[in-house]
């Protein structure tokens, strides 16, 4: 099957951002490929601004003329389905309608021949009714690209019930011959990064309900983490008629299952036409002469002071708090037998979450968020005790500020922002491992390559360790006492499974 597909003639149905894409990456891969698509003049017109893409390529040494010349030679627009009675390979990328991609599949059995292999570029209808009705359902596979596509690597390569394994096989090894990395999926709601990344926005949305923080300390504290955008300023991107359709449609798909549930803030957004950059205003305000919101700063400790300070837990926090005092020559005393992690002033506290809040924990204490970026001035949540005094509210910060961070205050919400948010998609991933939509090593890779993660889930539980997620998550859902954080049955068992490892 794999050397059938390899350098085969194929046929892409779609001329839009993605059908275009997918045929570029063809073509350039040797494939002669025909671009179909149902408006009239579509597939030239397609075929007429890749050519004008490849001649600014060109112009900025990006591609060499050979290179663009051979690659739209290989791109043949044609009027009728008819013309590709003789491809090997199909690839739909029409729009993400059941019935329109499985009428197009039923128009082309007639086409085309029984061996040929048909592929969709779906990103979230089932592979199974897609292929439902089929005299072949076995030759449907799904191939998920990513836009855009010449550029995004990752292939959501998803088998249905009736995939046959050959099938998915050469898929994956023909995204391989592409350049692409393939990673292999169940066709289950939202495959994997679409399931996966849903508690990215779900977590903020839902400290954004609590008015827990604004947008733009939300956005600050998880870019510190290492995502290259925040979650409100990338549904403003992505479109929150779009982002919010995809939720909706996971919930329904998942028959409305709770971790899924889509989000008021986001739904009154969608009804004001408030979508994001594409109208002008969303989470943020895109004006012209409209700045950024400005985070808050707040004034160091100044070192050394004659107060007795304890830095309690080990591992790399704690680790790294000593560091800063050292560095500063600042005296302190070491207390690593603690059942938690941080800074002891005079007797108050300052804890890095362990997922209860700051008011359960005591009186003079605050906690703050887990710091993922060793960068000195990153954006740090932290929440005071309901209880604590006023003169620790205000010192508390301060101490932050002198360890290296740009403390950013949030509401007492338990787990902050940036630990109930690397649990829940680290929850999310152990669920999809579980019930076999993916691998560890998939999900990590799909995470990271599909929609630029800093790692995958599995990589921040390993850093991270799993008894301290378990107890992020137990708080969560002590919290709020409901069915989105509940713990993966997978998750659960993995200390055993630790042990029995080593």
């Amino acid at each position: 099957m794999t050397n059938k597909l390899k350098d085969a003639p194929m046929l892409v149905v779609g001329a839009g951002i993605m059908g275009v894409g997918i045929a570029q990456v063809a073509a350039q891969a040797g494939h002669t490929v025909l671009l179909f698509d149902a408006r009239d003049g579509a597939a030239e017109q397609a075929r007429e601004k890749l050519a004008k893409t490849f001649e600014g390529l060109v112009a900025k040494g990006k591609l060499s003329a050979d290179d663009a010349a051979q690659t739209l030679s290989r791109i043949e627009p044609i009027a009728s389905l008819d013309a590709a009675a003789g491809v090997r390979l199909v690839v739909e990328a029409i729009v993400e309608k059941l019935d329109a991609k499985r009428g197009l599949f039923q128009q082309l059995e007639a086409i085309i021949a029984t061996d040929c292999v048909l592929a969709s570029n779906t990103s979230s209808i089932s592979v199974t009714a897609i292929a439902n009705g089929l005299q072949h359902p076995q030759r449907l596979v799904g191939m998920h690209f990513f836009n855009p596509v010449p550029l995004m690597k990752l292939v959501e390569v998803v088998s249905g019930l009736q995939t046959a394994a050959a099938v998915a096989a050469a898929i994956f090894d023909l995204s391989k011959d592409w350049g692409k990395v393939p990673v292999s999926a169940r066709s289950t709601p939202g495959f994997i990064v679409n399931r996966i990344a849903r508690p990215y926005y779900a977590e903020a949305l839902a400290l954004l309900q609590e008015q827990a923080a604004a947008p733009a300390v939300l956005d600050a504290c998880l870019r510190a983490a290492g995502f290259r955008m925040g979650p409100c300023e990338l549904m403003d991107l992505i479109g929150h008629d779009t982002n919010f359709s995809v939720t909706q449609s996971v919930f329904e798909a998942n028959f409305y299952d709770k971790r899924y549930v889509p989000s008021l803030v986001q739904r009154e957004l969608v009804d004001g036409g408030l979508l994001g950059r594409k109208s002008g205003r969303g989470f943020y305000d895109y004006a012209e002469g409209v700045s950024a919101p400005e985070l808050e700063t707040v004034e160091p400790v100044l070192l050394p002071t004659a107060q007795l300070l304890r830095v309690y837990g080990q591992g790399p926090v704690a680790d790294r708090l000593a560091a800063s005092l050292v560095q500063a020559g600042q005296a302190f005393l070491r207390v690593p037998s603690s059942d938690w992690v941080g800074l002891g002033v005079e007797g108050a506290q300052l804890r890095l979450t362990d997922g209860r809040t700051a008011t359960q924990l005591g009186v003079e204490v605050a906690v703050f968020d887990l710091p993922l970026n060793g960068a000195s001035g990153a954006a740090l949540a932290w929440a005071p005790s309901l209880r604590a005094s006023s003169a620790w509210t205000r010192a508390a910060p301060r101490w932050l500020a002198t360890l290296g961070f740009k403390p950013q205050r949030v509401a007492d919400a338990p787990a902050l922002v940036v630990a109930r948010t690397l649990a829940m998609l680290i929850n999310e991933a152990a669920d999809a491992v579980q019930q076999g939509v993916c691998t560890q090593d998939g999900a990590d890779a799909a995470m990271k390559l599909g929609v630029n993660y800093p790692a995958g889930p599995f990589e921040w539980l390993a850093q991270w360790s799993t008894p301290a997620v378990l107890g992020v998550l137990d708080a969560l859902d002590n919290h709020y006492r409901g069915e989105r954080y509940r713990v993966s049955p997978w998750l659960r068992q993995r200390p055993w499974m630790d042990s029995e490892a080593s």
